[in-house]
Formats: C-alpha cells, sequence, structure tokens
C-alpha cells in the first residue's frame, strides 16, 4: 500500500485511522541488537540519509552532519564510551548523528560575526534538527527492511566520542545508531496508554481514561513487568518507575554540560 492509498475514512464518512506502509513500520518499530553477515551497501546509506536530510529543519539552518562507520577498531572504540555494548561494535554500520554549527559560524564568520558567545537556543535548535534527521532515517531504513538501535550512551564521554569521531569545535554527537539487517525478531515493548499521553485543548483533559497519572504508571509497570518476565529479562514488580528512578537518580552524565561547553556548545 502507497501513499497514495491512505485512507482517513471509511464508506458512508465514517472516521478510521489511516494506514500505509509508512504508519505500519512505526506501529511495528523495535530495536534490533543482532544482524545478519549481509553488508549493507554505500549506496543504500546515501538514498537513506539524502531522504532524511529533507526532515524539517528550523529556519533552515540544517545544524547537523552524520559520521558513517564502518570501521571495525573505531566501532569497537566507541562501544567501550557505551559501557561496552557489543552492537555497536558488531553492527554493520554505525551512523554517529551531530549537531553541527560548523556552517552557520562559517557564514557569520564571513560577516564579522560568530557564535562562540552562544546560548541555549543554539545548541537546542541544532539538536532538535539532528534528532529529526535521525527519525527520518530510522524510519526510512525499516521501510526497506534495516533494522537497528538508538544508542544515546555515545554521550556518557562527550569529549571521547568527539577524540574518536574527530569532530572539531561546534560539533558533537547527539546520538548514534546501530544499522543493518536484522538477525532477531524481539517482543514488541509495550507502550503507556495512548489515553494517558494525549491531551485535549488544555494539558490534565484526557479521553476515556479516569484514572490518576498514578494509577496509569501502576497499570504500565505491571505490564511492562509482564512483558520482562516473559522475555527472561530480570526485572521488579514496579518495572519503568523503578528504572527511571535508578536512571536519574543520582543524575546521569554529570560531566556532559562541561563537555559539551568544551566542543562549542553552551546549554546554559
Amino acid at each position: 500500500m502507497d501513499g497514495s492509498q491512505d485512507r482517513t475514512a471509511g464508506r458512508g464518512g465514517v472516521d478510521a485511522e489511516p494506514m500505509n506502509d509508512t504508519i505500519r513500520a512505526l506501529l511495528n518499530r523495535r530495536s534490533i541488537r543482532k544482524y545478519t553477515d549481509q553488508p549493507v551497501s554505500e549506496a543504500t546509506i546515501s538514498g537513506i540519509l539524502k531522504a532524511a536530510f529533507r526532515a524539517p529543519t528550523s529556519s533552515n539552518i540544517q545544524a547537523y552532519s552524520v559520521v558513517v562507520v564502518r570501521d571495525a577498531e573505531t566501532k569497537k572504540r566507541l562501544s567501550v564510551v557505551t559501557k561496552n555494548q557489543k552492537h555497536v561494535a558488531e553492527c554493520p554500520v554505525f551512523l554517529a548523528f551531530c549537531a553541527d554549527n560548523t556552517r552557520i559560524e562559517a557564514a557569520l564568520a564571513a560577516r564579522g560575526h560568530t557564535i562562540a558567545d552562544n546560548n541555549l537556543e543554539i545548541g537546542l535548535v541544532a539538536s532538535i534538527d539532528t534528532a529529526l534527521v535521525g527519525m527520518s532515517a530510522s524510519v526510512v531504513a525499516e521501510t526497506i527492511g534495516l533494522h537497528g538501535v538508538w544508542i544515546g550512551a555515545i554521550r556518557n564521554d562527550a569529549t571521547e566520542t568527539a577524540r574518536i569521531l574527530g569532530l572539531p569545535a561546534n560539533v558533537y554527537c547527539v546520538f548514534g545508531m546501530c544499522l543493518g539487517w536484522p538477525a532477531e525478531a524481539p517482543e514488541q515493548k509495550p507502550r503507556m496508554d495512548y489515553s494517558q499521553m494525549v491531551h485535549y485543548e488544555h494539558y490534565g483533559q484526557l479521553r476515556d481514561d479516569s484514572r490518576t497519572m498514578e494509577q496509569a504508571l501502576a497499570d504500565y509497570d505491571k505490564a511492562l513487568a509482564a512483558h520482562y518476565t516473559g522475555t527472561g529479562r530480570a526485572t521488579t514488580p514496579d518495572s519503568w518507575s523503578h528504572d527511571m528512578d535508578k536512571k536519574f537518580v543520582p543524575q546521569a552524565r554529570e560531566a556532559l554540560r562541561a563537555q559539551l561547553k568544551a566542543q562549542g556548545f553552551d546549554f546554559r
């Protein structure tokens, strides 16, 4: 089914949710960490990225670059930054999605200005632009059968990641992405209830859900715990809430702000 066959209303004018290949790809999305030996061609990667670069960009600044990594030693070094995640070292292709203000700096410098004294907005816009490109690349890849997993742990040591990838000032790696032809089909992880995630007209106005946030979280903890237990993964009865508390207390990556400032991104 292609885009021309989208359906947003059924016969007789009855509303129906749309469905096409893109929607189906997103609904079936899951993280894949094991890959076959089948190579991923340069043409495939360039096709994915050229499409992804059509993602929305704030004021057309296009403040991103992607480093395509195939070298085994480089991937191994990056995996160390991520606390030795095996799939980073073993994936056929690792894509480093980077916020990149070098072209903006060049344009400003030619006119006697600089972004050296930048603020939160510049770094935030560049990071969002990069994320939009990454998501677009992920969707395109999955529509042609490639799958992977996003790697936020590349920010565990932003300075070392920049050193490995040769990133200059005004560039930092926002996240990485492993890509390859899938050698596994893990069960899809449940998401929180749609009815708790969408608000109408103002925050807190929900539809078809009278539960409190605490009740909804307790239900999701139970559902996620059942999923993990069913796949043989150790967890706790309050699975999601426990994981969030463990992830953010104490604060994660406390050195990150200083590391990004050294790269030219002053998130102040």
